[in-house]
């Protein structure tokens, strides 16, 4: 039965420890490793490598971008580590809000839930409205010319709630990704195998062609102003970036979703969370590099930074790889956003604090009414709204979960095993 707000979830701190979990799979386990590792990948190293990069560079650190990354990845890591002890202890689709709940309690896991599902409707929203609108850029802005001139404007001046113009490319993105999500994980994995390994080569073409053009004077001594090269804003303003990079790791927490379908997630969960975070640190710090290392910082372009410094260099292969990879990267985000939300929503629904028909699961192995339901949310934000206050916003949501899950391991581990009322000593007292 359905449990209810002011009852208590009864957890078997037994099982817990001994990572045998006692709950029920509606899943299918057919995830590798391998599988898992490139969902966390594909969500990370989204659109934001080639957009947060160049403004961070120019406004914030300079080429002291690459500590930033360290910094922030050592952070971030620290964090992925709770999430990957509980994903093999608590191997549950429902990530951050199954752990609280079996930690915290019920009224902690439902706002911590609710916070998941709006950041990834609303992110995986902006990410299809990034998507859309770096394809139009790339068609010369046909696109939006042709809705506005059939649709017209959505907004008014004064108001910053919609967007300027419906965005039709982007709600039909994440039908369209939705739709592969609602095939099965097989088929959604697989989707997401292809374009973050075309990413990943995307990547390693910016880093050998960036470093073919590197200029390591960039990086050493002063200059005319006496202004480090490689500190032109001060160590505070090389932390102040580390601040701002962290977001650039939001994703890792998808591979958590990913429990309930691992084939062995007692080894899988935490081999995938090193793996990932150790790949995503190094792309990003290698990619930072050689961007710092083609030309000065100032001149690096806050909006397009990667295209803009091959284009400065005369590399038209590799601006072209750029576009490929960013339209790579925000595809894995939107699967590995589309991926994680439902099976979210799903736990929510199977304990009670959502609708109980959210619960349940196709005969693809998927939980088919939170896909369809909250896939069309996220496309109709996509369509109508402006979404770029709301992410800030959010972001407080997503520091606040990372918060909880690593309250609720200090938590997991103080809290005693409750064995079975049959455990007896030999003698026949009470163990």
């Amino acid at each position: 039965m359905p449990t209810t707000m002011s009852e208590e979830k009864h957890t078997n701190w037994g099982s817990i420890y001994s990572a045998q979990s006692c709950v029920i799979f509606d899943f299918r386990r057919c995830l590798s490793t391998f599988d898992i590792t490139l969902i966390a990948i594909g969500h990370m190293v989204g659109s934001g490598i080639y957009v947060l990069t160049g403004a961070v560079v120019r406004n914030q650190t300079g080429p002291s971008i690459v500590l930033s990354f360290l910094l922030a990845g050592f952070a971030s890591f620290l964090s992925a580590l709770c999430y990957g002890e509980f994903g093999a202890r608590v191997p549950k689709a429902g990530s951050a809000y199954s752990y609280t709940y079996v930690s915290l309690g019920e009224i902690w896991a439902f706002i911590i839930g609710w916070n998941i599902i709006l950041e990834h409707v609303v992110g995986s929203a902006a990410v299809a409205r990034s998507w859309s609108g770096y394809l139009d850029s790339l068609l010369g802005h046909s696109i939006s010319n042709a809705t506005l001139e059939r649709v017209g404007h959505l907004r008014e001046h004064s108001s910053n709630l919609f967007g300027d113009y419906p965005d039709i490319l982007a709600f039909l993105v994440i039908l369209i990704i939705g739709a592969f999500v609602a095939l099965g994980s097989r088929t959604s994995t697989n989707l997401n195998t292809i374009f973050t390994i075309i990413n990943m080569i995307v990547v390693g073409i910016v880093v050998v062609f960036g470093f073919m053009y590197a200029d390591f004077s960039l990086w050493r001594g002063e200059d005319e102003r006496g202004v480090s090269r490689f500190f032109p804003y001060g160590v505070n303003g090389m932390l102040s970036g580390a601040a701002s990079c962290f977001f650039a790791y939001i994703g890792f927490d998808g591979l958590a979703t990913a429990g309930e379908e691992a084939k062995n997630p007692e080894t899988a969960i935490p081999l995938a969370t090193f793996i990932s975070m150790s790949v995503v640190t190094l792309a990003y710090i290698l990619m930072s590099s050689a961007l710092t290392l083609m030309i000065p910082y100032y001149r690096v372009n806050p909006t397009a930074a990667f295209s803009d410094a091959f284009a400065q260099r005369g590399a038209w292969f590799a601006n072209l790889a750029v576009s490929v990879g960013a339209l790579s990267g925000m595809t894995t985000s939107l699967v590995g956003g589309m991926f994680a939300l439902p099976r979210c929503v799903y736990s929510m629904a199977e304990d009670g604090l959502l609708f109980e028909s959210l619960a349940h699961v196709s005969s693809t192995q998927v939980p088919i009414n939170a896909i369809v339901v909250f896939g069309s949310l996220t496309a109709v934000t996509a369509l109508l709204f402006d979404i770029e206050s709301l992410v800030e916003f959010l972001s407080i949501g997503t520091l606040m979960a990372y918060s909880i899950v690593s309250a609720s391991v200090i938590v997991l581990r103080y809290q005693p095993a409750k064995l079975p009322e049959s455990d007896t000593w030999d003698n026949g007292k009470e163990f």
